[in-house]
Order: structure tokens, then sequence, then C-alpha cells
């Protein structure tokens, strides 16, 4: 059996919380979600800091202080998209994706633990 939200809360101005099927329930804060962004333009930010913690990246419109989650819309029955304040929008955040990610799991720069 997969696990899945059973209920999910989105707090515009502070983060998502969500109750999954086996009990257990995890929050995300707005900066975090948009930080792992499950997007190819994040995963490339992520790569690139990987391997150069020094890179030079191009500063967002938003303050991580003003960002905000707009809105959240289903996709299907296994993910969410998350639209930012600052126009990022095209993140599919899958079930998996989310428990990866979950800030009170330890992970490296990929999402893995």
């Amino acid at each position: 059996m997969d696990i899945a939200p059973t209920h999910l809360d989105l707090d515009r101005a502070k983060g998502l919380r969500v109750v999954w099927s086996d009990g257990r329930e995890s929050f995300y804060p707005v900066v975090h979600l948009r930080r792992w962004s499950p997007s190819a333009d994040a995963r490339d930010t992520r790569d690139q800091l990987e391997h150069d913690p020094l890179a030079v990246l191009p500063a967002g419109g938003v303050s991580s202080d003003a960002l905000r989650a707009e809105d959240l819309e289903m996709v299907g029955n296994y993910a969410v998209r998350i639209v930012f304040s600052d126009g990022h929008r095209t993140g599919l955040y899958s079930w998996d994706w989310l428990r990866s990610i979950d800030p009170a799991r330890q992970h490296d720069s990929k999402g893995k633990p």
C-alpha cells in the first residue's frame, strides 16, 4: 500500500501541513518547499551548489521573509503543484517527493535521506 496524504492544510505565509495515511504528520515551511522544488531549474540550482558551494546564483525577486505559497493545486491523485509569490509554479510535488524532503528528516542536496 502506498502512503498518501489524508489531509493537506496550506497556511500561505507559513507552510504546508500534511497528515499521512500512516499517521505521520509533516510540516513544510514555504521557504523549504520553494528550495526543494522538484522543478528542473531548482534541481539544476541544487546540483550547481553541490558541485560549487561558492557559486554565484541569480537573486530571486522575493526575499525569503516575503515568500508566500499563493495556491496549491491537486494534480491527479499523486501530487500537488504549489504556486509561489515569486512566480515559481513548475514543480510537481509527488507524495514520494514530499516524504523524501520532510524537514524532520536529514537529507542531502538531492532530497535523499
